[in-house]
């Protein structure tokens, strides 16, 4: 009995070689950005929200003054769209993404800019790599605005639309009440059905900042005050996202004062190098035992 020849791995029958896309996971994809834990608030915690971006120098003389939006999410999550007017919008909360997000935008930033205005942007799974986000934008702070709906979408016309308006009244009656505090970066106030949170995103290296709230746990002062509770922790594209409970009724201007108070008492547990205590480390094993993985 012959036996078939075996084809080697990743070559076809005629012995030539298939290029394979590997996909490569980035734990902190929005590293280097000016406002990275602005950039992990919008994708994970805000449900409407849109800030405009600038070209990198190359691509600007290459395309031009075009108007680059970003926006937590787009109709039906797409990864980009393209407006009759020339205007592009990013969109950070998406279905298809590879292990790298920062890599994911910025192919979603160059098909959109190379698709004509108004029409669909075709987005690869996996890009492979290449230029990533911090390449092709002005590494800048962002300047956030918060909406109450998902009208920013829409052209002056698509109102007119009813599929379009459909759509838009379904995604407006998914968005709960969100407001982002001052007193503190990438901090926002919500209100979902029976209870209110505050939920901030830290700036600081992980374990640096877990030692931290360690500190300000074994202390009581993990708080924002006697009505509130602490919720736990989410990990978010590497960094830690804090979350309170807080009461329902109380509005989001309230907690400017109380929030501002903790960034001040985390400022100085962060600047202590002593190790920690045995009373922070056993506040530190409750604090991972209440740590959830987002992204």
């Amino acid at each position: 009995m012959s036996k078939r020849a075996k084809t080697p791995r990743g070559r076809g029958s005629s012995g030539e070689k298939r290029e394979k896309i590997r996909d490569v996971y980035v734990g902190r994809p929005f590293q280097g950005l000016a406002d990275e834990p602005e950039w992990i608030a919008l994708r994970e915690l805000v449900p409407a929200a849109a800030a405009p971006l600038k070209l990198a120098p190359a691509l600007a003389e290459k395309y031009g003054d075009r108007e680059v939006i970003l926006a937590t999410v787009l109709p039906m999550a797409w990864p980009a769209m393209t407006k009759p007017d020339g205007r592009v919008f990013i969109g950070l909360q998406r279905h298809v993404q590879s292990g790298d997000v920062s890599r994911d935008l910025a192919v979603a930033l160059l098909c959109a800019l190379e698709t004509p205005p108004g029409k669909t942007v075709a987005v690869p799974a996996l890009p492979g790599v290449g230029e990533r986000l911090q390449d092709v934008i002005v590494n800048a702070p962002l300047d956030i605005t918060v909406h109450t709906g998902f009208e920013f979408w829409l052209d002056d016309n698509a109102a007119d639309d009813p599929n379009v308006r459909a759509s838009l009244e379904r995604a407006n009656a998914s968005i709960f009440p969100t407001v982002k505090l001052a007193a503190a970066p990438a901090t926002y106030w919500c209100r979902v059905t029976d209870r209110s949170h505050v939920r901030l995103v830290l700036g600081d290296d992980e374990d640096n900042a877990l030692d931290a709230l360690s500190r300000l746990s074994a202390a009581g002062g993990l708080l924002l005050g006697d009505s509130t509770k602490f919720a736990g922790m989410f990990r978010a594209h590497g960094l830690l996202a804090p979350v309170w409970d807080l009461p329902v009724d109380v509005e989001a201007e309230e907690w400017e004062a109380p929030v501002a108070e903790f960034a001040k008492r985390y400022a100085e547990a962060l600047a202590v190098i002593e190790p920690l205590t045995p009373a922070e480390r056993r506040s530190k094993q409750g604090l991972i035992g209440r740590l959830q993985p987002l992204r």
